[in-house]
């Protein structure tokens, strides 16, 4: 795995370039658990590469940089909840659900609109992110997508699920 990132790592400087491969190597190594929770990104489509460091814990952010919402995560409602209400059709899965079996978290949208910053990310495709509180109590749930070169927010149920939607997650090390 460590070969996999380092490799991704030289392939896409544009998403991390006032870093070097040793510091970034380091921080993965000084966590062990980072590349356990990196493997499972990568077994489910993310391609997880890093985009710099959190600005509040100074902590090395690794995402699903995968140019598509990973393949392997679609066709989910948003979380246990919905998904538990969907009687009719149930989809396999929730999006929160697999992102803790991961070990990761759903991106935010400030990060998924760091990220879109970076390169141009779910062009085709949709992916949900962290819902406020507030908006899930209600029912619902938000996603993001990339369309005629600007990044949107939208709403759904929290029950639907689509072909094309599935979500983005990240880790931090040291997490």
């Amino acid at each position: 795995m460590l070969e996999i990132l380092k490799t991704r790592f030289l392939k896409n400087k544009p998403l991390h370039p006032d870093l070097e491969w040793s510091d970034v190597e380091k921080c993965i190594l000084a966590d062990p658990r980072t590349l356990v929770i990196l493997q499972r990104m990568e077994e489910s489509g993310g391609e997880p590469d890093t985009i710099g460091f959190d600005e509040e814990t100074g902590r090395l952010i690794f995402c699903d940089c995968s140019k598509e919402s990973p393949l392997g995560r679609r066709s989910l409602c948003y979380d246990e909840e919905a998904l538990k209400k969907r009687v009719k059709n149930p989809p396999a899965g929730s999006a929160l659900g697999m992102a803790q079996e991961i070990g990761a978290s759903l991106m935010t949208e400030n990060l998924y609109r760091r990220l879109q910053s970076l390169g141009e990310f779910d062009l085709k495709t949709s992916s949900w992110i962290k819902t406020p509180e507030e908006i899930r109590q209600r029912g619902g749930a938000i996603f993001c997508e990339r369309r005629y070169g600007t990044v949107f927010t939208f709403h759904n149920g929290a029950d639907s699920y689509y072909s094309v939607r599935g979500f983005r997650c990240y880790v931090l090390t040291g997490d």
